[in-house]
């Protein structure tokens, strides 16, 4: 998904890294695997106590924890044999179509992102045999489907209305091949820079083109710092693209994604996200982390500052009966790494973003990210109405300096969001009126896990946007913004995914994991992953015990225990 993605992304905006706890780095990792665990079958299904016995239960110790040096079977057949018996055991598949409700408490789908780099530069599919072990690995854990970046600088690199969909058709296809879902994104944003970004795709090869002829179409700050990462939402009306405007581009290609996989829309298709921003997300680039600009946990900065969204700020002003409001942006709101005591313009007493013009710009700035969002949904809902497809926008979890008045990372990302207002309502209603689904990050983060000082509040902010999607009625799925393969932050997702709100539940649509790597298919870490998909699966109502749940989790890690195998060394090739 989107690209790394805050949003996967994030990765310095949780402070510290998470480290795995099945190994460092490439060499242990191949270690692990080559001295692979025998795993033994799992007895059969136990009976479960009733009552408020289920809730005294410890986890049970699992008959699959003890390897026994001598390595794996070489051969898939016991493993190709049951793995067609469970799926003649195994309950009908769950729907994730338009239109369709999930009963409340009967489980979220887990979807799976994808490599960054799955399509290589010459348009082909990166590491093939990997791809389809790992699909195969994760149809029979009990995952959904797969979440694929569909790259704006990979399909129509070299001219425009050229597209090549060379390596997306063979992944999807393979997708549907082994029975899972997609979530198509759309990312109209350059990959690399962000935390996570394991490759370099930059936009379009004619898109820089016209970049470099005219440097406004980049975002910029107020030092005069270009960003590449997006093409500023200020000229999205304007035919700066080879005689198109953006949004004409982006719905030129989606229109040609449309037209390609028409017939795997509805059934393989089942959503596609639009990129609105850096990461793919709907923001601005106000943290870039690349050379160091941005570190975690800076209030980041307004991204304003080309002539176009200048162009723009004047005539607001001007509107406003305040001309003197429009030359500039905020001069007095600090640098990318400030906290916000040390901006005027963000302090808690007396900053500017309580003053009429900070309220005026604030407003303006949001608005322009809102009206973004407007023209590309509204073609985007144009164009896959009657697919059979959901339409979902990433909004970034921007936690840190949550807990204080201002928000100010929230504020230079475009989120108007503070202490006396709910900046979050705006973008869910503007979702409503398309029908899409708001997708939100930092669902595994919980808030004393993060730097008190920076009071960052993950939870305090998932449990807000979950309160703002229903009060607009707009579906809410959510991700992982950092790799994570314990069972604390498997548990925090759960709960999350149900969350309880002022006495009723408030379910996720769906939730997609971050991501499809070597780290994944490690032993450990895949046997509490597999665990984690059933428990998804089963929902939080669910009456099998825990100790049944955890008995199907050992034997579908026992089924693909070859085929994870084969995935974690083919991915690290």
């Amino acid at each position: 998904m989107a690209a790394m993605s805050i949003t996967h992304q994030m990765g310095a905006i949780s402070g510290t890294p998470v480290v795995s706890e099945s190994g460092n780095g490439t060499a242990e990792s191949t270690a692990a695997l080559s001295a692979a665990a025998v795993w033994k079958l799992p007895l059969p299904a136990i009976r479960c106590r009733a009552g408020a016995e289920i809730e005294g239960l410890s986890p049970p110790v699992s008959p699959c924890l003890s390897p026994v040096m001598g390595g794996m079977r070489a051969d898939l057949s016991v493993a190709c044999q049951a793995f067609a018996t469970e799926i003649e055991a195994a309950p009908a598949e769950r729907e994730y179509r338009v239109g369709g409700t999930k009963a409340k408490g009967k489980g979220v789908p887990v979807y799976v992102m994808m490599p960054l780099d799955s399509v290589t530069m010459g348009n082909g599919v990166n590491r093939r045999k990997a791809m389809k072990a790992s699909m195969q690995a994760l149809k029979s854990a009990g995952v959904e489907g797969v979440m694929m970046d569909v790259w704006w600088g990979l399909v129509e690199r070299d001219s425009p209305g050229t597209y090549n969909w060379g390596g997306y058709a063979e992944l999807l296809e393979m997708a549907k091949q082994h029975g899972l879902k997609v979530q198509a994104v759309m990312s109209f944003h350059q990959c690399g820079g962000n935390v996570g970004d394991s490759c370099t795709i930059p936009l379009p090869n004619w898109v820089v083109e016209e970049i470099n002829k005219d440097p406004d179409l980049a975002y910029t700050d107020q030092w005069g710092r270009r960003n590449y990462e997006y093409v500023s939402l200020g000229s999205d009306t304007l035919p700066v693209l080879k005689g198109r405007t953006p949004v004409q581009c982006y719905a030129d290609f989606m229109r040609a994604f449309k037209d390609n996989f028409k017939h795997l829309l509805g059934d393989t298709i089942v959503e596609i996200q639009v990129g609105m921003g850096p990461a793919g997300e709907f923001r601005y680039p106000s943290y870039p982390e690349q050379d160091g600009t941005w570190k975690f946990p800076g209030i980041g900065a307004f991204q304003c500052y080309d002539k176009y969204m200048l162009s723009s700020l004047k005539a607001a002003a001007e509107a406003a009966g305040k001309p003197e409001w429009g030359s500039t942006g905020p001069t007095d709101a600090g640098h990318y790494n400030n906290w916000p005591e040390d901006a005027r313009f963000f302090r808690r007493e007396g900053g500017g973003w309580t003053s009429p013009y900070g309220e005026f710009f604030l407003n303006w700035y949001s608005q322009m990210l809102l009206d973004h969002g407007e023209r590309i949904l509204s073609s985007a809902k144009s164009i896959f109405q009657d697919m059979g497809v959901k339409i979902s926008v990433k909004v970034s979890g921007i936690h840190w300096h949550y807990g204080t008045q201002s928000h100010a990372p929230e504020l230079t990302a475009g989120y108007y969001n503070t202490r006396f207002r709910d900046g979050y309502i705006p973008i869910a209603q503007m979702l409503a009126r398309h029908g899409a689904i708001l997708n939100f990050t930092c669902i595994e983060m919980r808030d004393h896990e993060q730097p008190q000082d920076a009071l960052c509040a993950p939870e305090k902010l998932v449990r807000q946007v979950a309160l703002a999607t229903r009060e607009a009625q707009v579906p809410l799925a959510g991700e992982n913004a950092l790799p994570r393969y314990d069972e604390t932050a498997h548990e925090q997702i759960l709960g999350a995914s149900s969350l309880n709100i002022d006495g009723e539940e408030s379910d996720m649509c769906a939730f997609t994991y971050l991501r499809m790597n070597p780290d994944l298919f490690q032993p450990d870490n895949w046997r509490r992953f597999v665990a984690f998909v059933k428990k998804m699966k089963e929902g939080k109502d669910s009456h099998k015990c825990r100790e049944l749940v955890e008995r199907e989790a050992e034997h579908s890690v026992h089924v693909t225990r070859p085929l994870v195998q084969e995935a974690a060394v083919a991915l690290m090739h």
